[in-house]
């Protein structure tokens, strides 16, 4: 098989079941950001050396491929699509990791260890393939339950880097709010 096919040349794409729509197209904007977060999901796993949380990345990769699939195919197809137990999955693995974490009282600042450094960006490009996805969402009818996976998969990276930062004995940079500058007369 053939790695190129020619008809992205015109700038065209083709959906799972044929249409071909625009590359810039509201859903190839939402399941190409999906793919992008994948990708950095590939980076942290690469740098994280703790192996429950390369393999709950690699989870979450595997789902999240699925995602894009289930948001390159039109509704209307009958194809496996991202369910409730997804982000069930998510949801226990967030409360089964927080359990080792302080409790957070301030926000933090993204860093720590390359390993959660990486997860807060791929945390952030998860924010905004839940945006692309929103945009669609506003003109087309697609599977609610990414929207839900999305949000809480989010969190899920949120909590990861964390860990990873806490197990690899990083401390958190809390965020220092800023005094107000009194006007002098």
């Amino acid at each position: 098989m053939k790695i190129y096919t020619r008809v992205g040349d015109s700038g065209q794409t083709g959906l799972y079941g044929g249409k071909k729509v625009s590359k810039d197209d509201a859903r190839v904007e939402a399941y190409g950001t999906i793919d992008e977060l994948n990708a950095a999901l590939g980076m942290a796993a690469s740098l994280v050396t703790d192996n429950q949380l390369r393999e709950s990345i690699v989870a979450l990769q595997q789902e999240l491929f699925s995602a894009g699939w289930d948001l390159a195919t039109p509704l209307s197809a009958d194809v496996p699509r991202l369910s409730p137990a997804n982000t069930a999955r998510i949801e226990a693995e967030i409360d089964s990791f927080e359990t080792e974490l302080p409790p957070l009282r301030n926000f933090i600042l993204p860093g720590g260890t390359p390993a959660s450094s990486s997860l807060h960006l791929a945390r952030c490009i998860c924010r905004r393939a839940e945006r692309r996805l929103v945009s669609l969402m506003s003109i087309e009818e697609v599977n609610s339950e990414v929207e839900r996976y999305l949000n809480r998969v989010s969190d899920h990276l949120f909590v990861l880097a964390r860990v990873a930062a806490h197990r690899e004995g990083a401390e958190e940079v809390m965020w220092q709010r800023p005094l107000k500058e009194t006007a002098t007369p």
